[in-house]
């Protein structure tokens, strides 16, 4: 299947990222993100990318391979666990799952502020929402946006 661009779209999605990287959330913390809403989903083009942006910003084999397992793993700071498990809940919507708990939300909110917390949660959205793109255009791993 092949997309055709819309202009007024990509500058929309433009704005969107720009947005994300405007909230002053550690690069790698946001890459991690991506990474965790992708495996949820299941869509090898998003893990894919997600693991290239994240060795490009200095993220490591180790705590790479850990983020699927990111609970039971030593590799993940405090804040980066509050961000992970709102990743989780956020994204996993259609498992019947209770959503962001209070206890969630209340270790999200210790850990980032205002701002860096709108960013996450528009990088999570942003994630769902292309993974859902892609998958409907049947993107596969390795393709380059």
């Amino acid at each position: 299947m092949k997309s055709v661009a819309n202009p007024d779209v990509t500058t929309a999605i433009q704005h969107l990222f720009k947005a994300v990287h405007a909230g002053g959330v550690d690069l790698r913390v946001l890459e991690l993100v991506h990474l965790r809403a992708g495996q949820i989903n299941g869509f090898s083009a998003c893990v894919y990318a997600g693991v290239a942006s994240a060795r490009k910003h200095g993220e490591s084999d180790e705590r790479l391979h850990g983020v699927v397992a990111w609970r039971e793993a030593p590799f993940s700071s405090e804040s980066e666990r509050a961000a992970l498990a709102l990743t989780e809940a956020a994204t996993r919507i259609q498992d019947g799952a209770p959503g962001v708990t209070d206890d969630i939300w209340d270790d999200v909110t210790a850990q980032f502020g205002r701002n860096e917390l709108s960013a996450i949660i528009l990088n999570i959205a942003l994630t769902n929402f292309f993974n859902r793109i892609n998958h409907t255009l049947r993107e596969p791993a390795g393709t380059a946006w």
